[in-house]
């Protein structure tokens, strides 16, 4: 990812005389330990009529000196350099343990070898100054992070032009300073504080940011140089380390040293005598980016963009004219930029600050696309071994754009301090069924069951507090220490039997209520964490049979929707309104009326079915809202809020669920009360639109609502990009080593139609098969967006990956879909393409939805959520920029209009070995990709190679590059498929390990003169391929990057360092190489992940050296043109054999 910058520096004096120059010395040469790779440098001067001896002064800098023979009236020096603006972390030291805190003092023959740089100055000012630091025990780091920021914030940047340096007095009295000033007075400083510093100058480069920084300054605006001044202090263990105090940083990567002196006048970029005269300077620099690499943070200049969305509107075009109707949503996610390290970033799908984050995006969402749609906080998917249900947080709203909830100031902010109490659910309870027309005869508080926690407290060990109780369960403790704090007599909430008759229209539903009976003399809930409208006693309700039962029946997905009506007749009739309803009856009696019906309290005879009982319920609770984060979340953070919560009945069509929830959002108006909706979601309807955000192991997944056209889809993607960096979460994570791994939960793309009738997969269902079939003939389109976890065991396997007789199925399978389509024609039945398919798009274990191509929810036969034509492509990995995503939706949307009018039919490739072999090297999956783009451009679609440019630099990123020899060896990192271990028993069942121990990187080397040369890897020779280019040969190596207990091989050591040599055979002997370190090269085991891009790219680019090939002799290594390579996997050569 880094960026070639060219720096260009005129000094130019002119005289009005003919005058003589005497030596001149130029120190404009970046100095020997210059941190950042110089690729090129010039040194030209005027006039040319001179001598150059280049040589360095007593502290190793290089300076020219110059000899003008003649006299001139000129004297010119232009400087141009390149340098490679790679990040590096200026962080990245170690120090001796008598230096880890400071105070510390130099050993004696150090501080002889420091003297020059330990001289002290004292002046009353800097005397005064230097009492106000504080120079107790701390950390070293910590002492100079805080003293280079005392000295910025103190002294005031100012340009100075005046010839010559203040001295520390001067700029404290100031109270500013040029950059030359700030550096010299924090040279003194740090030698009074008895640490040695010297006096740098050099240029400084400061590049454009690509992303503005959320909080904080974001730095130049524009691409800006300049010659600058800073210092360096020594420290043993790391040496000379870099601090700016003008801007209060250490020195980085845009810091490039000239000149390192004690004093000032030893570091002038210019020195020299001339004769008498008057003199007109000049001095220009300018930086130019020169070069780029694709880098996530930019994919695309503007002119490549524009060419982007010019080609999704022809796109468009083309799905509009073939009538497609196709929608495209996804599934996203996203991690914190705080706490990386956390479990809940890494594992856990729960944590204390997810929620938080969740609501706070949510927020943003519902500003956006939501305006006029209710919030609700419901229930999501419950895994075993998971110790509470997952949330799913989602926003609804009408497609026909008419409001559903008018005052969103009544939604309540769970991290905000409420604290609304069970006088509060009462009121709220009664309110809302006086509004609805029904009776409160019928409300009933619940309770805590008692006898459950008497018989449960009965059960601890005598010597045990239930307060305070040892149970191993984590749950079990928090919930007794719960239930027992709060009293077991403590009402929990209040319960508000409701069932819909079913009316005609969205505004007249009649709702009835009626008695719950029960053995027991209270409404006692079951035991639990969920929500109390989870918990309900349903099976102590009087017995119905089967036949008589009120089951939910969910209307058909095919079937047609009439639109909704304005939801003004709902205000107009609501009995909470100025003008209601006439014969509506406010007296809470058991009258008919629009809004209500409600029996009298009728007992069923014994072995009676009890067919009119109602056995649906409205709930209304408070509740701490850090409960729904886990028990760890709730002992620690919990007890501070108290939420008032409305649990939502199960309903069986819309209409009657936005009537019922006009009446509560009256109910909240009329009492100013702020609530939280939660418990059942309204049933799935095209006229509602979804939008949902829910926990995953590690991150935060959006259910972003289908796009139906090119333009919707690019603003969706980019404002949810926007809005979750807004809200401080990103799509960028990172491994301890640097490598970026996108998020780790997937970027799904969810494809099919407005409704299922409309799905394009359904109406032909050969443009599924002809995905299918091209994706398994190019394993780029599997492996280029895919994740680090590929293979057979992962979650979205390829069907050739788990088993080989799987594609001789799948063939059979496709022919039947041709077949079947002739058969039916245009009425193929939706569960044949579904059926035909759904038993070979599986992983390992028969899952279903573990697939590449995922079609769960395409007509499934499990239920009415099952049947919607949806298409999920589960393979791709976040991308970690909006625009990237775009792209990748826009190949997928060009495939599918390509293959709507022109079906696939290639025969299936039988990859076999290679699909693990070459086909995981990044030089291989660039050519097939690039067979992919040149059959686009062939019908039509014009799209580039370079535009996937920053998605093989994201996946593949590069590792270093060396040349020797006339042979350059570009190392980067290659896929490598993870291995799910053997059960193994854990807490609550058992639980399977993943091994991503083994790491691929591809070796390529261009160049190379085969017949006499190898390349090895600690030893082993390489079973370099050729790859159709003369000179250029490609190889992959496995190796163990890391030793966790439960690897594959736990007998097999780490292998580092990777040592690649250039052997040359006729010599007998390595003539060049590099070191590739697995681990941390100065033996830094790093405890947290990196925080940002920079820091993972220093991370990475610190573990690769352009140099330490094999010293000595080495015999017995063929040349490369004899090696034999394995007919297995000739491309790879695994280290562990």
């Amino acid at each position: 990812m880094s960026i070639h910058a060219a720096l260009h520096h005129v000094t130019e004096y002119d005289y009005d005389r003919l005058v003589e120059l005497g030596p001149q010395v130029v120190r404009l040469r970046p100095a020997p330990h210059c941190r950042s790779h110089i690729l090129s440098y010039s040194l030209k001067v005027e006039p040319e009529g001179h001598f150059v001896n280049w040589q360095q002064d007593p502290y190793a800098n290089y300076q020219a000196r110059l000899v003008f023979p003649e006299k001139t009236k000129k004297f010119k020096v232009t400087v141009d350099l390149v340098t490679e603006m790679a990040v590096y972390n200026p962080f990245d030291f170690f120090l001796e343990p008598d230096a880890e805190n400071y105070p510390f003092t130099y050993n004696s023959e150090l501080k002889k070898e420091l003297r020059p740089y330990l001289g002290r100055i004292r002046n009353a000012t800097l005397n005064k100054y230097f009492k106000t630091i504080d120079r107790s025990q701390m950390r070293t780091i910590d002492f100079l992070v805080k003293l280079n920021q005392q000295v910025q914030q103190d002294i005031r940047y100012l340009i100075r032009m005046e010839p010559g340096v203040q001295t520390p007095d001067e700029t404290l009295d100031l109270r500013s300073g040029s950059c030359r000033d700030s550096a010299w007075l924090m040279v003194n400083l740090l030698r009074l504080c008895g640490l040695a510093a010297r006096f740098v100058s050099g240029y400084l480069i400061q590049l454009k940011p690509d992303v503005k920084a959320l909080d904080g300054p974001s730095g130049t605006e524009v691409d800006f140089t300049d010659l600058h001044a800073w210092c360096e202090v020594y420290l043993p263990g790391a040496g000379w380390i870099g601090l700016d105090p003008t801007s209060g940083l250490f020195a980085g990567e845009g810091h490039i040293p000239v000149a390192c002196t004690p004093e000032p006048s030893g570091a002038a970029p210019i020195e020299g005598g001339v004769d008498m005269c008057e003199v007109e300077f000049k001095h220009t620099m300018e930086v130019t980016r020169i070069y780029e690499s694709p880098r996530v943070t930019k994919p695309y200049t503007e002119d490549q963009w524009q060419a982007i969305i010019n080609l999704g509107h022809k796109v468009d075009k083309k799905l509009e004219d073939g009538d497609v109707r196709l929608t495209m949503g996804g599934e996203p996610t996203f991690v914190s930029i705080n706490g990386r390290d956390e479990r809940e970033w890494n594992v856990d799908a729960l944590g204390p600050t997810k929620r938080g984050y969740a609501t706070e995006l949510v927020e943003r969402l519902r500003k956006e696309y939501g305006d006029g749609g209710f919030l609700h906080f419901g229930q999501g998917k419950w895994y075993p071994g998971e110790q509470l249900p997952r949330w799913a947080l989602s926003i609804y709203w009408r497609d026909d754009g008419q409001p559903i909830w008018k005052n969103p100031k009544l939604f309540a902010d769970e991290r905000d301090p409420i604290m609304y109490t069970n006088k509060d659910a009462e009121k709220f309870v009664y309110t809302l069924s006086k509004n609805l027309g029904l009776t409160d005869k019928f409300i009933e508080p619940a309770y805590e069951d008692v006898f459950y926690y008497l018989w449960r407290e009965s059960k601890l060990p005598v010597n045990v507090d239930p307060f305070k109780s040892n149970l191993d369960d984590e749950m079990e403790r928090t919930r007794l220490k719960r239930v027992f704090t709060q009293k077991l007599d403590s009402i929990i909430g209040y319960v508000l039997p409701i069932e819909a008759d079913q009316g005609q229209n969205y505004f007249d539903t009649n709702w009835k209520s009626g008695a719950w009976l029960y053995r027991d003399d209270r409404l006692y809930l079951l035991p639990g964490d969920s929500p109390m409208g989870y918990r309900l006693p349903l099976d102590s309700l009087p017995w119905t049979n089967k036949a008589d039962y009120p089951y939910m029946i969910e209307q058909d997905p095919f079937a047609p929707r009439p639109p909704l009506p304005s939801s003004i007749p709902v205000i107009q009739q609501h009995p909470g309104a100025d003008k209601r309803a006439p014969g509506l009856n406010m007296g809470g009696s058991t009258g008919k009326t629009i809004w209500s019906q409600t029996q009298e309290v009728r007992y069923p005879q014994r072995q009676e079915s009890a067919a009119w009982i109602t056995r649906t319920a409205l709930c209304v609770e408070t509740r701490d809202p850090m409960r729904s984060n886990g028990p760890d979340a709730e002992n620690k953070h919990g007890g501070k809020n108290g939420a008032l919560y409305v649990f939502m009945p199960p309903l069986a069509r819309l209409e009657d669920y936005l009537n019922l929830l006009e009446a509560v959002e009256a109910t909240a108006e009329e009492l100013q009360f702020q609530i939280v909706i939660e418990g059942y979601p309204p049933p799935r309807d095209p006229r509602l639109k979804l939008l949902q955000v829910t926990p995953d192991p590690g991150v935060i997944e959006v259910n972003i609502h289908p796009a139906r056209s090119w333009n919707e889809l690019v603003e969706h993607t980019e404002f949810l990009y926007e809005a979750a960096f807004e809200s401080r979460l990103s799509a960028e994570k990172f491994m301890t080593d640097g490598r970026h791994t996108g998020t780790g939960g997937g970027n799904h793309f969810v494809m099919g139609g407005a409704t299922p009738v409309d799905s394009p997969f359904l109406r032909r269902p050969e443009l599924l098969a002809s995905l299918i079939l091209y994706w398994h003939n190019h394993p780029s389109l599997s492996y280029l967006f895919s994740g680090m976890f590929i293979g057979p065991t992962s979650q979205a396997p390829r069907v050739d990956e788990a088993r080989n007789d799987q594609l001789y199925e799948l063939e059979i399978a496709l022919k039947e879909i041709q077949e079947n389509r002739k058969k039916y024609g245009t009425s193929m039945p939706p569960w044949l393409v579904d059926r035909t398919l759904r038993n070979i798009l599986i992983d390992v274990t028969g899952n279903t939805h573990r697939s590449e191509f995922c079609i769960d929810k395409m007509y499934s036969p499990d239920s009415q959520r099952g049947r919607l034509g949806l298409l999920e492509l589960r393979a791709f990995e976040m991308p970690p920029h909006a625009q990237m995503s775009i792209v990748q939706q826009l190949l997928i949307r060009a495939l599918i209009a390509r293959f709507w009018d022109e079906p696939y039919l290639a025969p299936a490739t039988r990859w076999g070995t290679e699909l693990h072999d070459r086909c995981l090297l990044p030089t291989f999956i660039k050519m097939d990709f690039d067979d992919v783009i040149e059959e686009m451009q062939h019908h039509g679609y014009d799209f580039k190679s370079e535009w996937f440019a920053p998605h093989l630099e994201f996946r593949f990123p590069l590792i270093g590059q060396v040349q020797t020899m006339g042979t350059e060896i570009t190392l980067r990192n290659g896929l490598e498929p993870w291995h799910v271990m053997g059960e193994e028993s854990a807490g609550g069942g058992t639980a399977r390990y993943v091994d991503s121990s083994i790491e691929r990187i591809e070796v390529r080397v261009t160049g190379l003169n085969q017949s006499r040369y190898t390349i090895t890897c600690n030893g082993e020779p390489l079973p370099l391929q050729p790859t159709g280019i003369a000179g250029e040969y490609v190889a992959g190596v496995r190796y163990k990057a890391w030793n966790p207990p439960s690897s594959l091989h736990p007998s097999i050591g780490v292998h580092a360092p990777l040592v690649f040599d250039v052997i040359d055979t006729w010599m007998k002997r390595s003539v060049g190489g590099c070191q590739y370190h697995v681990a941390h090269p100065g033996g830094r085991n790093y405890d947290t992940f990196p925080v940002n891009a920079y820091e993972a790219e220093s991370r990475r680019l610190s573990r690769f050296f352009r140099m330490g090939h094999t010293p000595g002799p080495i015999e017995g290594v063929q040349p490369n043109i004899e090696l034999a390579a394995s007919r297995e996997f000739p491309f790879t050569l695994d280290m562990r054999r």
